[in-house]
């Protein structure tokens, strides 16, 4: 298979897993095996065609159609889109075992319409990691929130569907107003959208530079910088394996995604260290990092106090980018992938603690992790790396970004990482500590049993073990992203 093919395979392959599912939707297991088939195929070929490609410096190029002369939707693959597409592709089947196992536990309804929605999810996030241009991205990010609207709102009871019209209003408004007067005004500026290394934006009056940058981050409202964050904390009265689609596999990961590629392929470094037009951002970013690891200290409701640590690690990749030195644009993209596997493990963990004890408030988990072991091993895991403790993935992208920080000659940054990282250790590891700091009396769980679903429990001991295996592993990984930098 060529790599040009690939990138449709990949791409539209999510799309022949929705309508499986749609066909199997009477017979569950069949409908479930289907998607782990799927997935598993889709991952194989990003991983084993495209991965190949572009580390050997090849990128794949597919017209799909020319909407009018100069405007295309296309794919072109770099090393920063296939970073993106190898999180989502990687993360897509193990997501699909722990929602099984989660939606069976809990039985929920709209079983079926649950996995057609996530595959279309998962299509619209390789469409943006594969985007050749910023219409093509616009295109297939737009494509992730209306998919995703039906999985925030998939319980269909008053909080949901209120829940629902914060994330539909914010996302879509966002993008109505400011993401796609960005895209226009580059059509405009530029003469293409095409991404480009070095930018495209030469020829932009420089006091204009900021003001299309703004457009740029807050049309982006997946990347949740505030004041344009409400969307996610609402977003979790949705059932948990949405919550780490959300946080970890596809959207949050749009829109980060989305911001450091237009950093680097429409704005270029260059432009932005010499015209300082990004340092409006880094305080920005920086305000949002902070803020959102006060906020989640005091969050009872696990889920909750996950939702705004998400917001603060977000924050990290839209800093690192917007710092503009090529360590802090590295760590930014190192980022993207220690994060997704730490954060999905946590929200994995609180996922299987409401399915095996009926448990949602940190305030409830005494004791806990000794009926439940694997689950909070696992959840320990995932924190450390969200911290940045060796031997987990999260130290080497804070390292990197930390790095990054000096280069750029700002302490201030560099300081505000380390308070961050001591903030994550007040709102994670409580929830820890909690667990096993006391052996509760068995009598406390004769009338609601504590259990471990198989299903619930062996996703995030795999993306834990994961945290392991990048740490020692991330080599490679830094080497395809030295490919982003000019």
């Amino acid at each position: 298979m060529s790599p040009e093919t690939a990138l449709l395979v990949a791409a539209f392959g999510p799309l022949v897993t929705a309508v499986l599912v749609a066909l199997l939707g009477r017979w569950p297991n069949l409908r479930e095996a289907a998607t782990l088939v799927t997935s598993t195929g889709v991952f194989a070929v990003v991983a084993g065609v495209l991965y190949p490609a572009v580390v050997a410096g090849d990128r794949p190029h597919r017209l799909l159609v020319e909407v009018m002369a100069g405007l295309e939707l296309s794919f072109t693959l770099e090393p920063l889109g296939l970073v993106f597409a190898l999180v989502a592709t990687s993360l897509w089947p193990i997501t699909s075992l722990y929602a099984a196992g989660y939606l069976r536990g809990h039985g929920e309804i709209n079983q079926t319409r649950f996995f057609i929605c996530f595959a279309l999810a998962i299509s619209g996030a390789l469409g943006v990691a594969f985007a050749g241009n910023v219409f093509t991205l616009f295109v297939f990010y737009e494509a992730i929130t209306l998919s995703t609207f039906p999985l925030v709102t998939h319980k269909g009871d008053e909080a949901s569907m209120r829940s629902g019209r914060t994330y539909l209003g914010i996302l879509m408004g966002t993008s109505i107003c400011f993401l796609l007067f960005a895209v226009v005004w580059t059509q405009l500026a530029a003469g293409t959208t095409d991404f480009t290394p070095g930018g495209i934006l030469g020829d932009l009056p420089e006091h204009h530079v900021p003001l299309l940058l703004a457009l740029f981050a807050f049309g982006t409202a997946k990347a949740a910088l505030m004041p344009f964050h409400r969307w996610l904390p609402a977003a979790m009265v949705a059932p948990t394996p949405v919550s780490a689609l959300l946080h970890a596999v596809a959207v949050v990961k749009a829109g980060v995604f989305t911001i450091t590629k237009v950093v680097v392929y429409v704005f270029g470094l260059e432009t932005l260290r010499t015209t300082g037009a990004s340092q409006w951002l880094v305080a920005v970013a920086a305000f949002t990092l902070l803020s959102a690891s006060v906020v989640a200290l005091f969050q009872d409701n696990l889920k909750r106090r996950l939702a705004y640590s998400t917001i603060s690690q977000l924050a990290y990749i839209v800093l690192g980018a917007a710092l503009v030195s090529d360590r802090a644009v590295l760590g930014a993209g190192l980022h993207i992938v220690t994060h997704a596997f730490g954060k999905i493990t946590l929200f994995f963990c609180a996922g299987a603690v409401m399915v095996g004890a009926h448990r949602k408030y940190v305030s409830q988990l005494d004791g806990l992790g000794w009926r439940m072991p694997f689950t909070f091993g696992a959840f320990l895991i995932g924190s450390l790396s969200i911290i940045g403790i060796p031997p987990f993935a999260g130290a080497w992208s804070k390292w990197w970004l930390a790095g990054g920080a000096l280069e750029a000659e700002n302490v201030p940054i560099l300081g505000l990482y380390m308070v961050s990282s001591l903030l994550a250790v007040g709102y994670l590891m409580p929830v820890v500590a909690r667990a096993f700091a006391t052996r509760p009396d068995p009598s406390t769980f004769e009338d609601d049993p504590v259990s471990e679903p198989w299903m619930c429990v062996l996703p995030p001991v795999v993306t834990a073990v994961g945290c392991l295996v990048i740490f020692f592993g991330i080599d490679p990984m830094v080497a395809l992203l030295e490919g982003v930098l000019p």
